[in-house]
């Protein structure tokens, strides 16, 4: 289970806090007004930025002393955070090993991961010769080599057309449940969030509010959400 317990985040006058669990193998979405700190959530649990104060619990155990590469996280970001220098195959590897001294069982994975997410054949590839859904899945195909308990996703389909990035929506969720990771993604579409998600943070006010179920939210929106959607 994933605790933010007493979170707070403040960046000058502004200030974020979160207090809520999300179970094991959930699939969440946050959704908010952009600026309303949904990114910074997921930064705070991969260990990119540190809480001034409260903590971020991973199954009971407090992750703060632990570096980014050490947490149990695998997180996707909206430019895919590819090496343009390194071919897909080695982006992909660099989940396994940063120094990319691959013996041959670790190269045979990083080939079964890029043909899970169907790029086979794209390895020799670089980001610069790839479509937009084509990097994604790179990506993708990296944080399923990782095989962290966590995936984060923070809009990394957002620049999809809507065809594309439902497909890899449906892709995620494939692979999310084969390996029994929870899901947080944040998206500016509701959309996405009823496609996957069976449960929805909305971040807003300076709040992260804690889960509710996808279908109830969106039948019964508060205020702030009704505000939010423009409906």
């Amino acid at each position: 289970m994933l605790t933010l317990d007493h979170l707070e985040m403040r960046w000058g006058d502004w200030r974020l806090t979160a207090n809520l669990s999300v179970p094991t193998g959930a699939r969440v979405a946050l959704i908010g007004p952009s600026g309303a700190g949904k990114s910074t959530l997921l930064a705070a649990i991969a260990g990119f930025q540190m809480p001034d104060a409260g903590r971020v619990l991973w199954d009971g155990e407090d992750l703060a002393r632990k570096a980014p590469a050490e947490r149990p996280v695998s997180i996707l970001f909206q430019d895919n955070n590819l090496f343009p220098h390194l071919t897909a195959s080695q982006n992909v590897g660099l989940g396994l090993r940063p120094d990319l001294k691959l013996n041959a069982e670790q190269r045979a994975q990083v080939k079964a991961a890029l043909a899970r997410v169907g790029l086979a054949d794209l390895g020799a590839r670089k980001p610069g010769q790839l479509s937009g859904g084509q990097a994604a899945r790179v990506a993708l195909a990296r944080a399923l080599l990782r095989q962290r308990p966590l995936m984060l996703l923070d809009e990394p389909f957002g620049a999809l057309g809507p065809a594309l990035r439902a497909e890899m929506l449906d892709l995620v969720v494939e692979i999310a449940g084969e390996t029994g990771a929870t899901l947080l993604i944040v998206s500016h579409d509701p959309d996405d969030a009823k496609r996957i998600a069976g449960q929805v943070i909305f971040v807003e006010g300076g709040k992260a509010q804690p889960p509710v179920g996808t279908a109830e939210i969106f039948a019964h929106p508060p205020p702030a959400l009704t505000a939010y959607l423009g409906t």
